[in-house]
């Protein structure tokens, strides 16, 4: 039996009963979980395994790569210029980097990059990864080419190009990089353990991620239509194979690069903290108010995704819940990573959620250990 590191507060013992049981039922290796209900911590909890190579166990200090649920990051960095009124979500991102109207796009929107409406899920030129984690290749690329279908008439998950493009905007509207504004900006004033390019001295606290289980039969069949050759699913997730080279995301480069959508390192207590900081104030800090927070959170898209195939929705930047991606409820809004951690806030429930984890889990939709988490949060609340 797995033991249980950290506290939860009284009345929440349901957390720390589906934590455990994470472990027990559901094949967790490493993953910790932290809660915030009107800016106080109410759980912070960690177990298992750091790295399944080595067995170095997981501590308070480990950190993990939590994917898309860097988006979440991202979308508030761009709240924040918005509230600062440096951003309008309804002007053309040309009016900010004036390149990006090339190749017809003069009149797509911020608010279209940031619900997924843009078109523009892959790179072409297809690009290499070195070339990639330089970042200005791949800016570059992006604000050249030509949409892939009419921006603003369908939606399709933007994996890895979404936070170039939220990057580029937040870049020529701030002059730092997205990585820079955010540690100057969030994870500085809020004492974060979070990074979008991690520093080289922060890079042996970092959990080695674990490949899920190969799916089989039905399970199969459906990863194949969503995430196969071909397909814009699996053109978008690996940007036409540069990230499907094997262990990338446990290296150093992918690490050190700013890929503001999909290489967020973080801690569970540090993701919480954060999202209950959108919601109300932690020691001094609120990110954004509530109107800005309603703006983000307003669904903007849903229904088909032309790159997950299954259906859903979207605010600005933000994932909002549905059958597939559940939350704690529809007024949530957060994010889901590749393998299941997820990071979101309940403004009027009063909670900022953080789970990260490094066995990955092998669906698309809801992994069954977040799932259990919100259950468990629902229960007690």
């Amino acid at each position: 039996m797995v033991e249980i590191h950290g506290e939860v507060a009284d009345g929440y013992g349901k957390l720390a009963d589906a934590f455990a049981q994470n472990f027990e039922r559901r094949g967790e290796v490493g993953a910790a979980f932290s809660l915030y209900l009107d800016g106080t911590m109410v759980a912070d909890l960690h177990a298992g395994i750091a790295d399944h190579k080595t067995e170095a166990p997981w501590t308070e200090d480990t950190l993990a790569l939590v994917f898309s649920t860097t988006k979440g990051a991202a979308a508030i960095c761009i709240g924040m210029l918005a509230e600062r009124g440096l951003l309008n979500y309804d002007e053309p991102v040309a009016t900010y980097w004036p390149e990006f109207a090339a190749a017809g796009k003069t009149d797509i929107t911020v608010g279209q990059v940031m619900s997924h409406q843009a078109g523009l899920i892959f790179a072409e030129p297809k690009l290499t990864l070195d070339e990639i984690l330089k970042v200005t290749p791949i800016v570059e690329t992006l604000g050249a080419q030509a949409p892939h279908w009419e921006p603003g008439t369908a939606h399709g998950y933007h994996a890895l190009t979404y936070g170039w493009l939220a990057g580029e905007i937040v870049r020529r509207i701030d002059g730092r990089t997205i990585g820079t504004f955010f540690a100057e900006e969030v994870a500085g004033p809020l004492g974060l353990d979070f990074w979008i390019g991690l520093p080289e001295s922060e890079e042996p606290r970092v959990s080695r991620l674990k490949d899920a289980p190969r799916p089989e039969g039905a399970e199969l069949e459906l990863m194949m239509k969503i995430a196969g050759a071909g397909t814009n699913g699996g053109r978008a997730l690996t940007l036409d194979g540069a990230f499907a080279v094997g262990g990338a995301f446990n290296s150093r480069a992918v690490h050190a690069s700013e890929i503001p959508a999909a290489n967020g390192i973080t801690n569970a207590p540090s993701l919480a903290r954060m999202y209950a900081a959108t919601i109300g104030e932690i020691d001094g800090v609120r990110l954004v108010g509530a109107d800005t927070v309603d703006t983000m959170r307003t669904e903007r898209v849903h229904g088909e995704d032309l790159c997950l195939v299954l259906p859903t929705r979207f605010g600005y930047g933000f994932m909002l819940r549905n059958e597939f991606l559940p939350m704690l409820d529809d007024r949530s809004f957060g994010h889901y990573g590749a393998g299941g951690s997820l990071g979101f806030a309940d403004p009027e429930a009063g909670v900022g959620f953080g789970y990260v984890m490094n066995q990955m889990g092998g669906g698309i939709a809801g992994d069954p250990r977040a799932v259990a988490l919100i259950d468990a949060t629902r229960d007690c609340l």
